[in-house]
């Protein structure tokens, strides 16, 4: 995991590898669990014939587009230090602008996850974590009207986040569902 978050470009013919292993045996289509997974995004993508969406990132522009101009949305992700500029699809800086990023570096879950073995997932630590990084956010950015989760692991609290926050909430989850609603 540690790997993947960090950028780590050795992973990309594995990733590869994976998903045409998949292909052969019968995917039609491939995600991933984790968001940092954009990065291997254009190389997967032209490796297979099925469709290919390894983050939730991939949801970001289509967000900004439905979301009002003046309203930020804010990306919550596992570590906000490992999210470059460039894995977010926006290369419009006005757009770039409206998009905030948090992440839970620091936090209980940021912790055991990088414990090993890793414990069992600790769900009330990734709402608690989450509830308090988008309170932060919130304080210092009152536009955000919309949030996408970046990590896999975040969807399990999705709809405690929604009635919370009072806010949509997106994540990998979303994709997947349009993606396989999508194939015949």
């Amino acid at each position: 995991m540690e790997n993947v978050v960090r950028g780590d470009p050795k992973l990309e013919p594995a990733f590869i590898a994976a998903a045409r292993r998949l292909v052969e045996r019968g995917a039609v289509a491939i995600s991933s669990t984790c968001g940092f997974s954009i990065r291997h995004q254009p190389a997967v993508a032209t490796s297979v014939n099925v469709p290919v969406v390894l983050s939730s990132l991939l949801l970001l522009p289509a967000l900004l587009r439905q979301t009002p101009p003046r309203a930020k949305i804010a990306v919550l992700t596992y570590d906000s230090t490992c999210c470059e500029e460039t894995l977010l699809g926006v290369d419009d800086r006005a757009e770039r602008a409206r998009i905030v990023l948090g992440g839970l570096e620091g936090g209980k879950f940021w912790h055991d996850e990088l414990k090993r073995p890793t414990p069992p997932i600790d769900v009330a630590a990734i709402e608690k974590d989450l509830a308090g990084c988008i309170a932060r956010l919130r304080a210092e950015h009152p536009a955000i009207a919309t949030i996408l989760f970046e990590c896999a692991a975040f969807p399990i609290v999705a709809a405690a986040i929604r009635r919370v926050a009072k806010l949509p909430v997106y994540d990998i989850t979303d994709l997947c569902r349009l993606t396989m609603a999508s194939i015949a």
